[in-house]
């Protein structure tokens, strides 16, 4: 296991777009794994390729068990529909939270590590947490798109008293 320290703002890598992985390589493989791991070390559902310093187009997502791991090699969203606002952090910004609105239902097409390309529908925390990687992989950031910071410390009390 192999954990890579996480690129925390203001790293110019984190607002630059990526390149597109061109060849599944034993290189791109290892780096899936380490994004994984360095994700769990972290608490993350979600981590991108520039928060490892690595300019490519790779992400990953995994909310849940049930829901899965995805490993998305070149993903882009090729639908969306609806909106939806709701609170969330990223690895790259300690202890900032804030409230965002984002599509509440997408399609995303990606190849997996084996070169397989899929088509994911999405909806809810899933699909916000697919649009949230997405977008390190265009150099765009959530506290670009923030409606309303939340103090670290009401963040438990913010997140109980908007369950659904």
């Amino acid at each position: 296991m192999a954990l890579l320290p996480i690129v925390k703002y203001p790293d110019d890598i984190l607002e630059s777009p990526t390149a597109k992985v061109t060849e599944i390589t034993d290189e791109i493989l290892q780096l899936l794994s380490d994004m994984y791991d360095t994700m769990i070390e972290n608490d993350g559902i979600g981590i991108a390729a520039p928060q490892v310093n690595q300019s490519l187009r790779i992400a990953l997502v995994e909310l849940d068990e049930e829901t899965g791991l995805f490993e998305m090699i070149n993903p882009e969203i090729i639908e969306k529909e609806g909106s939806s606002i709701d609170v969330e952090g990223c690895l790259s910004f300690p202890d900032v939270y804030g409230t965002v609105e984002r599509a509440e239902y997408i399609v995303v097409r990606f190849t997996d590590r084996f070169g397989d390309e899929y088509e994911v529908e999405a909806d809810g925390y899933l699909a916000r947490a697919f649009q949230h990687e997405l977008e390190h992989l265009d150099g765009q950031l959530f506290t670009d798109k923030i409606i309303d910071h939340i103090d670290p410390e009401a963040l438990d009390a913010y997140m109980e008293e908007h369950e659904e």
